[in-house]
């Protein structure tokens, strides 16, 4: 079941017999802001530590936050509809999967603090256990695993 969004968003909610540590939402470019994303992030988590008793330490809060926005701002500047968020929790992580409908994957770049911009990768991977980039059919997802550790 879904619903959505004045931003035309739609949200899903993990179908019975899924797992109920997971939400999604779907989001076009045009009408997306990176603070509904992160938004989205906060409530997840506010639910899950309420409904699941799912402890997020603070610090894994604040790295789902910024691993949020940088992915959904890489899809909004490099991506194509439709941009979908995933977030799902276990008993030592969150995962944080952006898909979008672009196929071109992104490349990291070596390190270079007088780059101006284009860091993003490198804070994802800074923050995140593991970080995982897939071409899809449609596009591509990239997967971020944070320790809740």
């Amino acid at each position: 079941m879904g619903d959505t969004g004045l931003d035309g968003s739609s949200m899903r909610r993990a179908p019975d017999g899924s797992d109920p540590r997971a939400a999604s939402v779907t989001y076009r470019r045009e009408a997306l802001r990176i603070a509904d994303a992160r938004h989205f992030a906060t409530d997840y988590l506010t639910r899950s530590q309420r409904d699941l008793r799912s402890p997020v330490p603070e610090r894994a809060s604040e790295a789902v936050h910024l691993v949020v926005s940088e992915l959904i701002t890489n899809a909004v500047k490099y991506g194509a509809d439709p941009i979908e968020l995933t977030l799902s929790l276990t008993d030592d992580a969150v995962t944080v999967t952006v898909r979008d409908g672009d196929t071109t994957l992104p490349a990291p770049r070596p390190a270079d603090p007088a780059r101006v911009g284009q860091h993003g990768l490198e804070i994802v991977a800074a923050l995140s256990q593991a970080v995982e980039v897939r071409p899809e059919p449609s596009g591509k997802r990239i997967t971020a695993r944070i320790a809740l550790t």
